[in-house]
């Protein structure tokens, strides 16, 4: 009796042994803008249990707006994101409490994709481009690129449509005239025979373009889950470089695209150096955007740059 008794408290011993690591789980809610290339440390450590090894399960959410991803921070109903920093930026300087914790873009790695009839940039004049949001990311860069092609204001129009696949959807149905395409969906407008008027980088060398951030008062209170969450991103991007074959599988999931066209789209990612390495912020990339906030007017052409004000190392240097 007593044997018995012995086997079925080891049993239940060994269940919640078992068992409780996955009960201890944190939750943690991530809002990103779109399926695109440079979140790929986060689908791979979600996928290869990363996050899991550090006590967190994530819910991944797209939500394909930019200001929709900030209202959800706000509220407490996402606690990290992966979006632009432009915004963020802003809000900082007004008082706001956004921190950028990391970056997983620090170029653009953008095409410039128009309708089949504009053939170079000076037939984007009257054009309409696709844009993530009217105060975000690729709004900035097509003003870059106007200057360039010798357009000014009123000479082409910008429209807030949402991330890179809806603005794919659009070209095609001929809703806008331009976008700036991310690849694999520049790869895809290209085969239908859409023209490429080449890399947004030509223009814009160096941009920050995609940060994780939180809110500045909740990472303080759960230093330690960030830290460990930063971690596991960390580790899914340097597994891309090791695990070509899996990160393709991956990726050609998750871009709901093509192996082929994922295994390209990471080539030019290492190639062009978008996602960085470690995913330290790039001091330069962030003196990029706030020249082109400033020159914008959104933040005061009287304010310093002062990295502090918007940017805390503290948990990506614990992660290390």
């Amino acid at each position: 009796m007593h044997s018995k008794l012995w086997l079925v408290s080891a049993a239940v011993a060994l269940g919640v042994l078992t068992t409780s690591p996955t009960l201890a789980l944190e939750q943690i809610r991530t809002a990103i803008v779109s399926r695109t290339v440079f979140f790929m440390p986060l689908w791979i450590a979600q996928e290869k249990g990363f996050l899991r090894e550090q006590g967190i399960e994530t819910a991944i959410d797209v939500l394909d707006n930019a200001e929709k991803i900030n209202a959800e921070v706000r509220s407490g109903a996402a606690q990290i994101a992966i979006s632009s920093p432009e915004a963020l930026i802003v809000s900082a300087y007004q008082g706001g409490s956004f921190r950028m914790l990391a970056s997983v873009a620090q170029k653009p790695p953008h095409y410039i994709v128009a309708k089949p009839a504009i053939k170079s940039l000076g037939d984007l004049r009257g054009a309409k481009f696709g844009v993530l949001s009217m105060n975000e990311g690729t709004t900035f860069l097509v003003d870059d690129l106007a200057r360039a092609a010798g357009l000014k204001k009123g000479d082409y129009e910008i429209a807030a449509v949402g991330g890179a696949p809806t603005r794919w959807k659009l070209l095609q149905e001929g809703k806008i005239d331009a976008a700036l395409q991310p690849f694999p969906p520049s790869y895809e407008s290209d085969a239908a025979g859409f023209s490429n008027l080449g890399p947004i980088a030509t223009y814009v060398p160096d941009y920050e373009f995609t940060v994780v951030f939180a809110d500045a008062g909740w990472a303080k209170a759960n230093a330690s889950l960030v830290t460990s969450y930063l971690r596991a991103l960390r580790r899914g991007q340097a597994f891309m470089s090791s695990n070509p074959d899996e990160t393709t599988a991956i990726a050609a999931r998750e871009l709901r695209t093509s192996p082929a066209l994922a295994a390209r789209a990471l080539a030019d990612t290492a190639r062009i150096g978008i996602i960085p390495d470690g995913l330290s912020v790039s001091d330069k990339g962030l003196a990029r955007v706030f020249s082109t906030l400033q020159r914008a007017g959104l933040v005061a052409a009287s304010e310093p740059f002062d990295r502090d004000k918007f940017v805390n190392d503290s948990y990506l240097a614990q992660a290390k």
